[in-house]
């Protein structure tokens, strides 16, 4: 190890390892959710009445505001890790983040009871088989997000704030793709 990478670990810095696997953990996050959403958008061209169809069974009203929802908890996501930011700062915000994590995951599930209660929903082709797959892919990373991002909000240390935070950003530019597609298109 060079002596900058070694003062570098030792002011707390991570070594640049940690942020090759940071760019693995996004880059394979972006192609999983990229090929599903292509498959949604193939399907949907393929069986476009029975999409439309679909649609028009969701509630956009919900899904906005749970859009609402993550982009706040992505804001706290980023005060938590400003360089500025206080140890007490720093926790308050990844705690912040995650609860609101959580509550995205109360409101899709109150979604996903309301499009479950509709009736029969295998009438709509592979719209809800690609919908739940790919929501509920998104669901379990946004709950398994905020349950790290509460490990990291008891012990922040640098490395671990900035990786959490960076993949919660991920997760919340899925969504920001990924409502469109389902919800608008």
């Amino acid at each position: 190890m060079d002596a900058r990478v070694t003062s570098d670990i030792e002011a707390g810095e991570e070594a640049p390892a940690d942020e090759l696997l940071l760019w693995i953990l996004v880059w394979s996050e972006l192609a999983a959710f990229g090929i599903l959403l292509v498959a949604f958008l193939v399907t949907g061209v393929l069986q476009a009445e029975a999409f439309a169809a679909g649609r028009n069974e969701l509630n956009p009203l919900l899904a906005g505001i749970n859009t609402l929802v993550l982009l706040t908890s992505g804001w706290q996501a980023a005060l938590a890790a400003r360089k500025s930011a206080l140890p007490g700062e720093r926790r308050r915000a990844l705690v912040m983040a995650a609860l609101l994590g959580f509550v995205f995951v109360a409101i899709k599930l109150t979604e996903y009871s309301g499009e479950l209660a509709s009736g029969d929903i295998a009438r709509f082709g592979a719209f809800f088989e690609l919908y739940f797959l790919i929501t509920g892919f998104h669901l379990l990373h946004v709950a398994f997000g905020g349950l790290i991002l509460l490990l990291v909000a008891w012990r922040p240390t640098p490395g671990n704030v900035t990786l959490i935070t960076t993949l919660w950003h991920v997760i919340d530019l899925i969504w920001i793709v990924m409502f469109p597609i389902i919800y608008l298109v």
